[in-house]
């Protein structure tokens, strides 16, 4: 058996999703309806497909052969990531996940009082947790964690709004007064709501107003007038001005841990996860939004949000996930070589890269297509001039080398929070 195969990846279709960006990476072509994401990996919900079988039942058939024995030791008999092609022309919902130990609390509470897993009012569909790991292909824009409070009265004072927030802001401590504004913002139903229509649309004129005029704020408020506009009347709108405005470019990654309020606003970037589905929202969504759940668990922490970037040729990005790790392989002129002591996904991202290894036919993996590296295998050699891939694998040890060594992309983490 080969220690490599080409996977055969299912397309989610949300309506926030991009019609172009996954068939450009694709070679697929458009076809006119949103494609916002494309799965790599073994979730039950959708997974992929090797040799034209779905990988979670080969798994399920084989977990040594597939896992490794070490993994299988660790995480079960199942891949403990999922990793995907994100492509969002339109923001998602501002959301949060638990930390393990919440996950376990709020399923064995869901299912003691009897919610159903397809219920629209579950919140925990499984025991797990789910840090995430984005990285930019090209310009993307996203909101992650709360900004310093001093910060953020600066910015309503510059809109002209919210005094009472600014205040507030300027005066209590930012673990207090925080909690209490993402109440007010969300607590109330659109029965009756804590700020209204009118206020909402003031906050909205305000912020186009302040994108147009420059100054400090403008690019802020640009993304912030988008997310307005897009869900117009959401009061999520509200909460997502407690947070940093965030813009990386292609290499550039944002790492996301529990208790982190996030959202993606535009852009596509590979997005490398825990195998979970824990999801407590906060705004800019139809879906349910348990307010007394998401304070619970919410980290209220301000600051400016890490974004960690890969070395040009071969990195790894830096993070403390158990469950994986994302690497960026520029192979260039010296082929990479690739240790297997654990499952691994490779997806070429630009170019055309080549798999080789002793005995076994090469592998090509053009821009778009994707490979499963079963662990034990023996090293693999990756060739391909002007090509670039991410790697997903498990938090173990073991990596990708070239004869510079791997270059570790440390700055950045963990950065400390007041």
């Amino acid at each position: 058996m080969p220690p490599y195969a080409l996977l055969d990846n299912p397309v989610r279709r949300y309506a926030w999703g991009s019609t172009t960006a996954i068939p450009a990476l694709t070679g697929t072509g458009p076809d006119g309806t949103p494609q916002a994401e494309l799965w790599m990996g073994a979730h039950p919900s959708a997974p992929s497909r090797l040799n034209g079988r779905p990988l979670d039942e080969l798994i399920a058939a084989d977990p040594d052969g597939l896992l490794g024995p070490d993994t299988v030791r660790q995480f079960g008999p199942t891949l403990p990531f999922l990793f995907k092609v994100l492509a969002a022309e339109r923001a998602l919902s501002l959301q949060v996940h638990p930390t393990r130990a919440q996950a376990e609390a709020g399923y064995a509470d869901e299912e003691a009082r009897g919610i159903p897993l397809d219920s629209p009012r579950r919140v925990y569909k499984d025991r797990a947790h789910k840090p995430e790991l984005l990285g930019a292909l090209g310009d993307f824009e996203a909101l992650c964690g709360f900004r310093p409070a001093a910060d953020t009265a600066r910015l309503l004072d510059t809109l002209g709004v919210l005094a009472p927030w600014a205040a507030a802001l300027r005066t209590r401590p930012a673990a207090e007064v925080l909690p209490a504004l993402l109440r007010e913002a969300l607590a109330a139903g659109p029965a009756e709501p804590a700020f209204g229509a009118a206020e909402l649309a003031t906050v909205t004129e305000a912020l186009a107003r302040t994108a147009a005029s420059g100054g400090p704020y403008r690019k802020a408020c640009a993304g912030y007038a988008r997310v307005a506009e897009q869900y117009p009347g959401d009061p999520g709108l509200l909460a997502a001005l407690l947070l940093n405005h965030v813009r990386l470019t292609a290499g550039q990654a944002l790492y996301l841990d529990a208790g982190v309020p996030h959202a993606y606003l535009r852009g596509t970037g590979v997005e490398l996860m825990a195998n979970s589905d824990n999801v407590l929202r906060c705004g800019l969504t139809a879906k349910h939004v348990d307010v007394d759940g998401l304070l619970a668990v919410t980290d209220f922490r301000t600051g400016p949000p890490e974004v960690l970037t890969a070395d040009a040729r071969s990195a790894e990005f830096p993070s403390p996930a158990e469950e994986f790790r994302l690497s960026r392989l520029r192979p260039g002129d010296t082929p990479v070589r690739v240790e297997l002591p654990t499952p691994q996904i490779l997806l070429c991202v630009a170019g055309r890269a080549r798999l080789r290894a002793p005995g076994h036919p090469d592998l090509d993996l053009p821009a778009g297509a994707s490979a499963y590296l079963r662990p034990g295998a023996g090293p693999v050699e990756l060739t391909g001039p002007g090509s670039e891939l991410f790697r997903a694998t498990t938090g173990r040890q073991g990596g990708a080398r070239t004869g510079e060594g791997v270059a570790q992309a440390r700055k950045g983490w963990p950065k400390s929070r007041s």
